[in-house]
């Protein structure tokens, strides 16, 4: 005879365990490190690589939007997805501020003459 009172304490167990792990794993996500200028840079090279842009944006140009990158008030979470080669931004706030950022850098890095 199967003991069903079991099988339905243990899951019980998983399914409260569920929410613990979600909120573990997202404060991880906020307390994420700052990716260094390499970082974003090597992330912005392989995005504009998948999308068959590298003839435009070069590895030159994504080392200059680097910079400008890791110094604003961009979240580390935005960072790291854009390190990680995603065009993800964490909020609405971040996806403002980075549009900005690369229209205003956009003659110096992509040496565009005005």
């Amino acid at each position: 005879m199967m003991n069903f009172d079991r099988k339905l304490r243990t899951r019980s167990r998983l399914l409260l365990a569920l929410p613990a792990a979600a909120l573990a794993l997202s404060l991880a996500a906020c307390g994420a490190s700052r990716p260094s200028e390499a970082q974003v840079a090597d992330g912005l090279t392989k995005y504009f690589e998948d999308a068959g842009q590298s003839e435009i944006f070069t590895a030159d140009a994504a080392e200059c939007f680097s910079g400008y990158l890791v110094d604003s008030d961009l979240s580390n979470e935005t960072l790291n997805f854009l390190a990680n080669g995603e065009d993800k931004q964490a909020n609405q706030d971040d996806y403002d501020l980075l549009q900005k950022i690369l229209q205003d850098n956009m003659n110096e890095c992509l040496a565009i003459e005005e």
